[in-house]
């Protein structure tokens, strides 16, 4: 998982934003999908 993306995903934890937090989800799920379900 790139850096800055867990940066923002540990962000969104502390701050206990549920909608940032199901977006960076979507987004991470759909890179996944795309780069052939390979996690960085």
């Amino acid at each position: 998982m790139p850096q800055w993306m867990r940066r923002q995903l540990q962000r969104a934890f502390n701050g206990k934003d549920v909608r940032q937090i199901r977006v960076l989800n979507s987004c991470w799920f759909l890179y996944l999908e795309k780069n052939g379900g390979r996690p960085d």
